[in-house]
């Protein structure tokens, strides 16, 4: 065993540069700045070995001769004193933004499309936040955006419930299906931090257990934001559709008319669709379940599409001002000019609602008609037409009975 030269006392004070040895290989070396750090020497193979073992006063005098003591041990059997000194690289926990980045870099791979992508960015803040896409109460928006911003700059060892709390109320209320989703998000990313040990114990975010006792279930909630018209009323909306002349209102019927999604609707271009045949195919990273969705087009919503690319001024079959396509809120103002309290996405449920209680239509073909997964997996696999024919007889008969002047005829009742 060396004999220890130093003493506790001595190291504390050495202040002229050198290095000073405690016996055994072990040295404290002082610099001419003052600062102070171990080292432990040794011969391995007729070489003169080194390693920095830390500085002085972090690493103390017990610490030091705790390390070389087991690097006698290591050399006793033959292990390289390397392998049990060398510093362990220092865990640096990140902030709960950087690990949310890096995470949806990750799984971007696992996402529908780019508009997924996009979505995760904005809820979890890694790109700015648009207010048009969601409504809520500016004060409810401002204190979500100050909590959102405060979680990404915590270490995610440090976040607890309280503060995934305050991310989510301003919001849990007036946009609970946006709220829910960020829920999820965070849940994921605090789940990735426990995996790759940045974090222990329960999840924060997660629901079952927790944040269920704190938050109403979203079921209890007013469903506001997705209030369908009446199906019976839909004819005589249509009607007073018709006497607007803006780019606006031939979209927002057309949407009525293909039942499809506000996205979709706004976002239709030129290339998509097919004149000729009377088919809209909307390309799978427009769509909500990442596949591609034809649409036949009946009279009248060919109508409307064959006048606009008389005048076409861009891609987009229904520009805005700016010749891009036109923004969400334009049909939800409009909506609401004309008959308010419902939701332009209310009127896919609309038309399910006509189709389930007024025809005979199987239900198979009225959700593909919404791009609806039918089905278990197997089915699926084994479902490769989309009912094309099929479904523009549903179609028709949807425009059928929402044409104004026949809007008392009896719908069609089977395929």
């Amino acid at each position: 065993m060396a004999k220890e030269k130093l003493s506790a006392r001595t190291v504390e004070t050495l202040k002229t540069a050198g290095r000073y040895s405690d016996g055994g290989g072990l040295y404290l070396h002082v610099k001419a700045t003052g600062s102070k750090s171990w080292a432990y020497i040794w011969i391995r193979n007729g070489k003169r070995r080194e390693i920095g073992l830390g500085s002085f006063p972090k690493f103390s005098l017990e610490q030091a001769r705790s390390e070389r003591r087991k690097a006698e041990e290591a050399i006793k059997i033959g292990i390289d004193p390397v392998e049990i000194l060398k510093p362990k690289a220092e865990v640096v926990i990140p902030t709960f933004g950087k690990l949310a980045d890096e995470y949806i870099e990750r799984k971007a791979s696992e996402f529908r499309n780019a508009k997924h992508i996009a979505q995760w960015k904005v809820t979890l803040g890694t790109v700015p936040y648009d207010e048009a896409k969601i409504k809520v109460d500016p004060k409810a928006h401002k204190s979500h955006i100050k909590a959102l911003t405060d979680l990404r700059g915590m270490s995610v060892d440090k976040i607890e419930t309280l503060h995934v709390l305050a991310v989510l109320d301003p919001l849990w209320r007036v946009a609970p299906e946006t709220a829910s989703r960020l829920r999820g998000r965070i849940e994921r990313v605090l789940n990735a931090a426990k995996s790759d040990k940045f974090r222990t114990g329960e999840n924060p975010a997660a629901w079952r257990g927790n944040l269920d006792e704190k938050l109403p279930k979203r079921q209890k909630l007013s469903r506001g934001h997705h209030a369908s018209m009446p199906f019976v009323e839909v004819p005589a909306f249509i009607e007073k559709l018709r006497k607007k002349d803006a780019i606006s209102a031939k979209c927002l019927e057309f949407l009525i008319l293909t039942a499809t999604r506000t996205s979709e609707a706004l976002g239709a271009r030129w290339a998509e669709i097919d004149l000729e045949a009377g088919i809209w195919t909307i390309p799978a990273d427009r769509m909500k379940a990442g596949k591609i969705h034809r649409v036949p087009l009946t009279i009248r919503a060919l109508e409307i599409v064959k006048a606009l690319h008389k005048v076409r001024v861009s891609e987009f079959v229904f520009p805005g001002r700016d010749k891009k396509q036109l923004s969400n809120m334009s049909l939800a103002m409009l909506l609401r000019d004309i008959s308010d309290g419902y939701t332009v996405h209310g009127m896919r449920s609309s038309f399910r609602t006509w189709a389930a209680e007024t025809t005979n239509f199987p239900f198979d073909l009225c959700e593909v008609a919404l791009a609806h997964s039918v089905g278990n997996e197997v089915s699926q696999a084994y479902q490769h037409g989309d009912l094309l024919a099929k479904r523009r007889r549903l179609m028709s008969a949807w425009e059928g009975y929402l044409e104004p002047k026949l809007g008392n005829v009896i719908p069609i009742k089977r395929a």
